[in-house]
């Protein structure tokens, strides 16, 4: 009788497990997809040159200094930031765009490692949109000594960031997504040379090139002027390492 309870017990674990994985796969493959303009953006030009890698994709501009490791939203195709990091790198930061696994920055925290060792510049920043910001921001709080800023699109930090790191916070004045409180509560981690930034009229998706998200806010101005008033910001606070 108990060898018979054991075998029901575990016929009904491994149906738990197979039920939660489906789940989550289904979950998992439920994302947002790049849109037109955002695949354009991943064409090379005489000022950038856009090449896919292992680990996602090089926005490789003008800088031989700086560079960014930009960890996108959580259920979000990468490549919708296509747009926004082409700019960035046309206007002086060189972009690496992290593909996480199952397109959730959690489980991708750490891939920063990698590119911290494998490219050669002189400061680093690190960044992301949404949930791969705050991942962004956790990871900096464990390695500030290695990076020069940090950029939080609609994100916040939970842990504290290191005083000398130039740290931009951004968020759309429409955004319906980002819990506010959250950035109000993230407010303590942050240096007092912190840049805050609300976009009039922008929204929390038009960071990336993906469509409307569930929640939004409506956007006034256009995903083309939010993504261009973002780089002037994160450029204008870069600083160097020391």
């Amino acid at each position: 009788m108990k060898g018979y309870k054991k075998k029901v017990c575990l016929i009904v674990l491994i149906c738990m497990i197979a039920i939660f994985a489906g789940s989550f796969l289904i979950y998992t493959q439920q994302y947002y997809r790049a849109d037109a303009t955002a695949l354009a953006a991943l064409e090379s030009d005489e000022r950038v040159v856009v090449s896919g890698t292992d680990y996602g994709w090089f926005f490789d501009g003008p800088s031989e200094s700086d560079a960014l490791i930009f960890y996108p939203g959580a259920k979000v195709e990468e490549t919708a930031y296509a747009p926004l990091l082409h700019l960035l790198a046309e206007q002086g930061m060189d972009v690496c765009l992290v593909k996480m696994p199952f397109r959730l920055a959690f489980f991708g925290i750490d891939k920063a490692d990698r590119l911290l060792s494998e490219y050669n510049y002189e400061n680093w920043y690190i960044g992301g949109h949404s949930l791969g910001g705050a991942m962004a921001a956790a990871y900096a709080a464990d390695h500030g000594d290695q990076l020069a800023g940090v950029a939080l699109l609609a994100a916040y930090a939970t842990k504290e960031l290191d005083d000398r790191l130039a740290v931009s916070v951004i968020y759309g004045s429409q955004d319906g997504v980002l819990n506010m409180e959250k950035v109000s509560e993230g407010e303590q981690y942050l240096p007092e040379t912190a840049v805050t930034c609300v976009l009039d009229g922008g929204n929390h998706a038009q960071f990336g090139n993906y469509g409307r998200q569930k929640g939004d806010g409506d956007a006034f101005i256009s995903a083309e002027e939010q993504q261009r008033q973002t780089v002037e910001i994160i450029i204008e606070n870069k600083r160097e390492v020391g």
